[in-house]
């Protein structure tokens, strides 16, 4: 009897409770399938998360980061974005370079105006001095061939300005080093007045974030000649802008009297406003340092009067320099063996400049070529060769990079993605190659 009850029960566990858990397994099985399978969905490339993929993205150099724009549509997309474009720039430069490297043009040869334009690899972490002569590794850009010949030349650096720099020279043109990009501006179609000479061109380079712009300002100095004499006439102001690609006249009104010794050496770009050093003279004939600035935004012109901030005019020479992260604009008071540091704490209060520091005596100090970070200055030494000086530490690190007749300039080299392309018009591919100097 109890043979036959078990005998039912296992039937009944084979024909109808097995077929059940069998289900309920399959069921489970195809579940978990199922929802594997949406993981793997969601973990695809094409369907990450944006912050986290841009997160990622912002972290490649520009050259690696280029390749990705072909990975897919949505990728392309993202790292074409302006907003991607702008946090690229400030978080690969802030957070994840360590080696601060150089943009650096210089002309090698005393005989010949040709300018090598060239990226400096430069440790400032290094143990290092002034005897240190080990060789500084170098990457040469070649420019277009059509400009690249004894007679094109370039004078100054201006930049960075999110990455792009401007050299002035022959001729004026902009460049992303990190894209190869190179564009030469077109020539100004304004004449100069009959009768009149253009005596100098002071040159200013800025972003103007309202029309998303890259202008460049050029302020003439014109003299008209009268009765066989040269009198001073006026100042004449042209503007170019990168989306038009062409040149205007400006009707912007200089702050007179004012003269300006010279376009900046090193790159003051401050509150979207570039800035020339000059000086005005009091009734006895007595000069006065001041600073014209130029507003990229509203196209305007403003004087800043500064304190005596040397005794000397023979005896001393002052360089405009980006102070605290390019918020305010400072002043580089050098004299042999020894300079100051003064800034203007409160950009919009002429009255607020203060004395940071003071430092010396410093064997290497020439002429202020540059500025890489907040106390590393680049200087020329007395043999022509770049050296840049760590105020904090005192360290001296000779670069191995010589220029001849005063056209050594650096500028801090910062990776950007922002092309120089507007529309359908084209710029020009820089060249490069490796280059280890050998002096």
């Amino acid at each position: 009897m109890l043979f036959l009850y078990f005998l039912v029960f296992l039937l009944f566990f084979v024909v109808i409770l097995l077929p059940r858990k069998s289900n309920e397994i399959l069921s489970s099985k195809l579940a978990l399938s199922r929802t594997k399978s949406r993981t793997k969905e969601k973990v695809s490339i094409e369907h990450l998360p944006e912050e986290l993929l841009s997160n990622i993205l912002s972290r490649l150099p520009s050259k690696e980061l280029q390749k990705c724009k072909f990975v897919c549509k949505s990728w392309f997309h993202l790292i074409k974005d302006p907003h991607f474009v702008t946090k690229y720039y400030v978080v690969y430069n802030n957070h994840i370079v360590t080696n601060h490297d150089l943009f650096v043009i210089g002309r090698p040869f005393p005989s010949s105006k040709k300018t090598f334009i060239s990226l400096l690899s430069c440790n400032s972490n290094d143990n290092i001095t002034n005897k240190n002569k080990e060789h500084v590794p170098s990457k040469v850009l070649n420019p277009p061939c059509e400009y690249n010949s004894d007679h094109e030349y370039w004078t100054e650096i201006m930049g960075p300005c999110n990455g792009i720099y401007f050299l002035e020279g022959k001729p004026n043109l902009m460049m992303n080093p990190s894209l190869g990009q190179f564009k030469a501006l077109p020539e100004s179609h304004f004449a100069t007045p009959f009768g009149g000479n253009s005596l100098m061109d002071y040159t200013g380079f800025g972003f103007d974030p309202k029309t998303n712009d890259y202008k460049v300002v050029v302020i003439k100095d014109l003299w008209i000649r009268a009765r066989g004499e040269e009198h001073l006439g006026w100042w004449r102001t042209e503007l170019y802008s990168l989306n038009s690609n062409s040149w205007r006249r400006l009707d912007a009104v200089l702050p007179l009297p004012i003269e300006i010794w010279s376009s900046s050496r090193v790159y003051t770009l401050v509150n979207n406003c570039c800035h020339w050093l000059g000086y005005v003279e009091d009734e006895f004939g007595k000069r006065k340092d001041v600073v014209l600035a130029f507003d990229m935004v509203n196209e305007t012109f403003r004087k800043i009067h500064v304190p005596r901030v040397r005794d000397c005019w023979e005896e001393s020479s002052a360089t405009l320099v980006p102070r605290d992260e390019s918020a305010r604009i400072g002043m580089v008071v050098h004299s042999v063996k020894r300079y100051d540091v003064w800034v203007m704490k409160d950009y919009w209060n002429q009255e607020s400049w203060v004395k940071v520091y003071s430092v010396g005596p410093v064997e290497v100090i020439s002429t202020l070529v540059g500025i890489c970070g907040r106390d590393q200055f680049l200087w020329k030494n007395n043999n022509e060769e770049l050296v840049m000086y760590e105020a904090e530490s005192g360290k001296v690190k000779c670069l191995q990079v010589f220029g001849k007749n005063d056209s050594l300039r650096a500028a801090r080299y910062m990776e950007s993605i922002l092309s120089l392309h507007r529309g359908n018009e084209f710029s020009g591919q820089c060249v490069s190659i490796d280059w280890v100097h050998d002096r």
